[in-house]
Parts: structure tokens; C-alpha cells; sequence
């Protein structure tokens, strides 16, 4: 048993696209794809791949605001719903019918890289990716178990005004079931893409965590500067197949958002559970995927940007170091890194930051042998070559984070100045 858990990720071969076995590593995602008809493989998956989209985001919605919502009062809000979901599914389906018909799943979540990475990352990664699954259904059931209990009750409550063919009760249950058959197929599709970045963001992550360990053991400048340029090149490629996802994502949200806040607060709305649950249910549904998407991108970008401090600390303790061993110059006692060190385990129990690349502590140099003018070189580099996830060429760290969030605040109470009056 500790054999089979402690065995590596991915055997140190490549893999190409159509090498994945049905047993591997990503069997829960392979299996998911496989329920919602993403992955499409041949004619026929393509075919059941679109008539399923069509059918569960496109008609049934479609069918359900026109046949459900027959007056002013009933779902008043039901149109910015509907819009919202089918919106999110379309973008989210887009994505990944793409990515997975050029990429492949294996390469799309960069597992043809992983092969010749260390162990640590390796079994990081396949931990990552048995939490990564379980996050999606920690994200999608809840949802799916608040929309089930509200649309129960909204067509126990409503049995007498909504309109029906036959039977009544077998109708209202036919409507029921294809409705959250089509709530759970739209919502599982951007939750789903909003998982897969953040799982590929984590890989780029343990890599950047384990290129610090190159400033604490003797290692060349040169194999510095590579490691960093291919760690750049691979934040590179994920900006550029997700910047585009993300910016229709964001636009997308905040215009839902808007438009449910201008009809809830126009005058004489009628808003009660009954007709705006659903709505506050698809809302807190988007904002959650969003708030996973932009958190991931901000995170990596932050344990980047952090390699820059890192080398800069490297490199003072390198320098301080270098002149403790001149024996023309005085030295104390004790190592200068080692009484810094000692202090900040005293204060452990205070700290609550478990960074590994920002912390407080000094690096234990083996940088004798490079010279001062290659750590001088290498720390500038690093300072005016900043890594992260960007989006057209705008850095996804936390002041951007800032700017978005003041954005939005400025926008809410400009809505609302118009529509209430608040000034």
C-alpha cells in the first residue's frame, strides 16, 4: 500500500495525445468529462457532445422561461438567471471542447511536463489532483442541493399556477427534473474550467517552491537562469491559453451582477424568496468561480514575485558570509543567519504566513564560489523580469485584485445613486 502511494506521477517518459489510459491519475476528471460529453472524441462524441449542450443549455432554458414565466410576476428574474448560466456553460464549454481537442487532457493540465520534475512535485501534484476533484464536488453539490430544495418548493407551492399538460403532477415532476438536469449541467461546466486553472496554477506553484532550493545549494548561475526561464515560459503559455476565458468570465459576471442589481432595485420590484432565490443562488454560484479563478492566478503570481526577494536574500547572506570567512576580517562567534534564525524560531509560534518563498527567515548560503558580480547580475535580472500570470499584459496580482474591486465598488454605488438614490 505505501508503495503504490509513494509511486511516482507519470513514469519518465513523454506521453502525447492519445496516450492516457482509462486507469491513470485522472480517471475522476476523464469520468466527469464523460458525464457532461466534453471531450470529444469522433463523430459521434462531437454529435452527442453538442446535442447535449443544446439540449441542457440552450432549449430547456429556453423553453422554461417562455412556458414558466408567462406573466410580470412570475420570475420576474428569471431572464438574467437563464442568460447568466447559459452565458458561463457556452464560455466554459467553449474552452474546454478547445483546449481538449488540441491539447488533450494530459497536456492540457501540463502532466507531459511533469514526468522529468523531482518526486516532491510529482507527488504534490498527484495529491493536488485527488483535492482538486473533491473541490469540484465540494462546489458543485452544495449548489445543486440548494437549487434542488428550492425548486422543489417552488413547484409544490406554485402547482396551481403553472401550466401543465395531462397530469399535473407528472408535468410539474418532467419540468422539475430537466430544469436541474439543465442548472446542474451549466453549473458543473464553469465550475469545472474554474478547477482545471486552479489545478494547473498549483503545478506552476510546487515548481517555484522547489526552484528555491536551488539558492541553498551550490548551484551555477547559469542553471538559475534557466530553470527561471522555463518556469517564465510555462506561466507564459497558461496566460495565454486562459486570458481569454478569463476576461469574457469577469465581463460576464460583473454584467450579471449589475443587471440583477438594477432590476431588484428599480422601483416597485417585486423581490421575495419565490421569485429571487434562484437568482441569489446563481450569483453566489458565479462570483465563487470567479473569486477560485482570480485567487489562483493572484497566488502564483504573488509566490513568483517572491523568487525576487528570495535571490535578494540569498544574495546579502551570500556577501555576509563571504566576508565572515576573510580571515582579515573580524568575525563574531556566531553565524549572522544563524542568530536571525534562531530569533524567528523563538517567534514560530506567532507566525500564521506558511509561505515557504516569503518568509522572514535568512538563507544558509553555498554561493561562495559565485563570484559577486553573478549574484549582483542574477538578482537584477530577476528584479526587472518579474514572473506571473497576466492577461494581456496586465500582471493578475493583488493590486490588480484592488483596482477590480474599486472598480466594481465605484460601479455598485453608481447603480445605486441612480436606481435608490444613495448619494
Amino acid at each position: 500500500m505505501e508503495q503504490a502511494q509513494q509511486a511516482p506521477l507519470l513514469p519518465r517518459r513523454k506521453y502525447g495525445r492519445s496516450t492516457s489510459q482509462s486507469n491513470d491519475e485522472l480517471c475522476s476528471f476523464r469520468l466527469c468529462l464523460k458525464w457532461v460529453c466534453v471531450d470529444q472524441g469522433g463523430f459521434w462524441g462531437a454529435l452527442t457532445s453538442w446535442a447535449l449542450f443544446l439540449l441542457l443549455a440552450v432549449i430547456v432554458p429556453v423553453i422554461s422561461h417562455f412556458v414558466l414565466s408567462y406573466s410580470p410576476t412570475r420570475r420576474a428574474f428569471d431572464s438574467v438567471v437563464e442568460l447568466s448560466l447559459t452565458g458561463a456553460a457556452a464560455l466554459s464549454y467553449y474552452t474546454l471542447a478547445r483546449f481538449l481537442r488540441r491539447y488533450g487532457l494530459r497536456r492540457f493540465l501540463a502532466l507531459d511536463k511533469v514526468y522529468s520534475e523531482s518526486d516532491r512535485i510529482r507527488l504534490g501534484y498527484t495529491t493536488q489532483l485527488n483535492r482538486s476533484f473533491r473541490l469540484l464536488s465540494y462546489l458543485v453539490m452544495p449548489c445543486f442541493f440548494l437549487e434542488t430544495v428550492y425548486r422543489i418548493w417552488w413547484y409544490w407551492t406554485g402547482v396551481g399556477r403553472v401550466p401543465f399538460v395531462g397530469n399535473a403532477i407528472a408535468t410539474d415532476a418532467a419540468a422539475c427534473a430537466l430544469e436541474l438536469a439543465s442548472w446542474m449541467y451549466r453549473t458543473g461546466l464553469f465550475f469545472l474550467v474554474c478547477v482545471l486553472f486552479r489545478l494547473t496554477c498549483y503545478l506552476q506553484i510546487l515548481r517555484l517552491q522547489d526552484f528555491a532550493a536551488v539558492f541553498e545549494e551550490e548551484s551555477e548561475v547559469e542553471l538559475v537562469l534557466r530553470e527561471h526561464l522555463r518556469i517564465r515560459r510555462q506561466l507564459k503559455v497558461i496566460s495565454h491559453r486562459f486570458r481569454a476565458f478569463i476576461v469574457c468570465f469577469l465581463a460576464l459576471v460583473t454584467a450579471s451582477q449589475f443587471a440583477a442589481l438594477i432590476l431588484t432595485t428599480r422601483p416597485h420590484a417585486a423581490v421575495n424568496f419565490f421569485n429571487a432565490g434562484e437568482l441569489a443562488l446563481c450569483s453566489v454560484g458565479l462570483v465563487i468561480g470567479l473569486l477560485v479563478c482570480l485567487r489562483s492566478a493572484a497566488k502564483i503570481t504573488h509566490q513568483a514575485q517572491a523568487i525576487t526577494s528570495h535571490a535578494a536574500k540569498w544574495h546579502v547572506c551570500a556577501t555576509i558570509e563571504s566576508f565572515e570567512t576573510d580571515p582579515e576580517t573580524p568575525t563574531c562567534p556566531i553565524s549572522i543567519v544563524q542568530a536571525v534564525n534562531d530569533v524567528d524560531q523563538e517567534s514560530e509560534e506567532e507566525s500564521y504566513d506558511d509561505d515557504e518563498l516569503d518568509n522572514t527567515k535568512l538563507v544558509q548560503p553555498r554561493a561562495n564560489t559565485i563570484s559577486f558580480q553573478k549574484r549582483q547580475a542574477l538578482v537584477t535580472y530577476l528584479e526587472n523580469n518579474k514572473a506571473g500570470i497576466t492577461v494581456f499584459g496586465f500582471v493578475l496580482d493583488r493590486a490588480w485584485l484592488h483596482t477590480i474591486f474599486m472598480v466594481q465598488l465605484t460601479l455598485f454605488l453608481w447603480v445605486l445613486g441612480k436606481t435608490i438614490g444613495i448619494s
